[in-house]
């Protein structure tokens, strides 16, 4: 599993012309999944991505979290992060989830921001063409990968 998270003043998801998706300061999360993600990697990516410390104290340091600073979720399905680009000009997304086991997992880690913060993470929608727009906080944008964290 992958995630892009950006900190973000804004970000909004607009399908066919209408925002499905929207939030003021806090996560906008890009998220892969793999075939072989299960539950328990979704499990364990969130409770990391909360417990980060990456928004700015008063002294300017990266030291709050996503709750101490009141912030939003913004999560947006993404199997182009599982691109391998190694070869020829056409990326090939072989190690993505396949749609049905991906759909799945989205939902899941949907259900699963919810029940870990008290607050339904805003959305864009599986499978749909999207416009992502946001403004980027720093610019600060980190990538979680389940393989790197031993997950």
């Amino acid at each position: 599993m992958r995630f892009v998270i950006q900190c973000v003043d804004n970000a909004e998801v607009e399908i066919n012309g209408s925002v499905v998706g929207k939030i003021g300061k806090g996560y906008l999360v890009l998220a892969g999944i793999g075939e072989s993600d299960t539950c328990d990697t979704a499990d364990r990516m969130i409770e990391k991505m909360l417990k980060l410390r990456i928004f700015e104290d008063e002294n300017g340091k990266t030291n709050l979290s996503l709750a101490a600073v009141g912030g939003e979720i913004l999560l947006v399905s993404q199997f182009t992060l599982y691109a391998d680009c190694r070869k020829g000009n056409r990326p090939s997304f072989i190690k993505a989830g396949s749609p049905q086991h991906a759909e799945e997992l989205y939902n899941y880690l949907v259900t699963k921001c919810e029940q870990l913060t008290g607050k339904k993470p805003q959305t864009g929608e599986f499978g749909a063409l999207m416009k992502v727009r946001l403004t980027n906080n720093g610019p600060f944008t980190m990538l979680m990968d389940s393989e790197e964290l031993g997950y």
